[in-house]
């Protein structure tokens, strides 16, 4: 059998030396909002910011954390009875009533589409006994993400019997990000509207989405609106240009509907693109016996990131020390790992390429 070395070093690290395409800056940007907050969900840089730290009430945008946790659970299809005193709940509701039969998974659609308080409290009851004890949970988790200027006192965000329910538009910026990452959740709140099963007995209803961002803005994917008196409008959602992904959260903002698509219009502008590339292509790999050439070549693949993420990129290539031959076409002899903040974020392979 024969066989030759590709390298004479198996590993290389490069870091931080990542070619840019295009690199532009945001032009300034006016909103409305009292609070503001665009982060980069790669990275968690933020992008835009304003008052972002100052403690606001946040309306509906709480279901954010108590659909996070409901999915978090085991047996979200098992069905149950919906505790009658828990949705007794004023303001806007998925319609349930006294002596339905209902899931976990269901709730969740009646939080994020049409903001349900009674489902909030549904799913509250259902897993800690009581909406208390699902607000020690709320506020036990939001200690784990590090969101330290948030408090809740609901489960569905209604404020009217309290100032101790708050967060902040980056707070709700970083809990929206850990949400979108669960993959249900993701799902449920990129819909419009959804077909849900429940009720005495069971039957499916449509339930709409309150988000009409996810209709008016380029790339929006979710993730939830919120509206009280004394919280004002406020919208936390998502969007996804290039391949990148954006969480933009406003509190108390009269418009909107418009300063989000203002926002990702600007801050989508002014990410840095950057080519993930292991510098190999065309790479030709020497037979010792034979004379055989062999290129080894990798597909570049474009990425926005923000300035201080793409800095802090980490490239490591991985190369196997030896070839055994015959050899074919698109067979792969090593990878490229691309590495931001010690987490991976891209596997390019290396392939032969006759």
């Amino acid at each position: 059998m024969k066989c030759f070395a590709i390298l004479a070093a198996a590993v290389m690290s490069l870091t931080a030396c990542l070619p840019a395409a295009a690199n532009n800056e945001m032009p300034p940007v006016q909103v409305s909002a009292k609070g503001c907050a665009v982060i980069d969900a790669l990275s968690g840089d933020v992008v835009y910011a304003k008052n972002e730290n100052v403690r606001m009430p946040m309306a509906s945008t709480t279901k954010i954390m108590s659909a996070y946790i409901t999915l978090m659970q085991d047996g979200l299809d098992v069905p149950f009875t919906v505790d009658s005193e828990a949705i007794r709940v004023e303001g806007s509701s998925m319609g349930l009533k006294e002596g339905d039969t209902v899931t976990l998974r269901a709730l969740v659609y009646g939080m994020l589409l049409p903001s349900g308080n009674d489902a909030a409290n549904a799913a509250a009851v259902r897993i800690a006994g009581s909406v208390e004890g699902f607000v020690e949970m709320m506020n036990s988790m939001a200690a784990e993400m590090g969101l330290e200027n948030t408090h809740f006192v609901t489960p569905s965000g209604l404020d009217d019997c309290t100032d101790e329910h708050y967060s902040t538009a980056l707070d709700m910026a970083k809990l929206a990000r850990k949400a979108m990452q669960n993959e249900i959740f993701a799902e449920i709140c990129a819909q419009t509207s959804a077909s849900v099963e429940f009720g005495a007995p069971p039957y499916k209803r449509t339930l709409h989405n309150t988000n009409r961002l996810l209709s008016m803005c380029k790339g929006a994917v979710g993730v939830k609106t919120g509206f009280t008196d004394k919280a004002g409008r406020c919208l936390v959602s998502a969007c996804e240009r290039d391949g990148a992904r954006l969480v933009c959260v406003t509190l108390n903002d009269p418009n909107d509907w418009k300063d989000h698509q203002t926002l990702y219009d600007r801050c989508f502008g002014g990410m840095k693109k950057i080519s993930l590339s292991p510098e190999l292509s065309g790479y030709v790999i020497p037979s010792a016996e034979d004379g055989v050439e062999v290129k080894a070549a990798c597909v570049s693949e474009d990425i926005l990131l923000t300035e201080s993420a793409a800095g802090r990129l980490e490239r490591v290539t991985v190369i196997a020390p030896f070839l055994y031959l015959p050899v074919n076409d698109g067979d792969k002899v090593g990878e490229t790992r691309f590495y931001l903040d010690g987490v991976l974020l891209r596997t390019l392979d290396i392939t032969v390429r006759k």
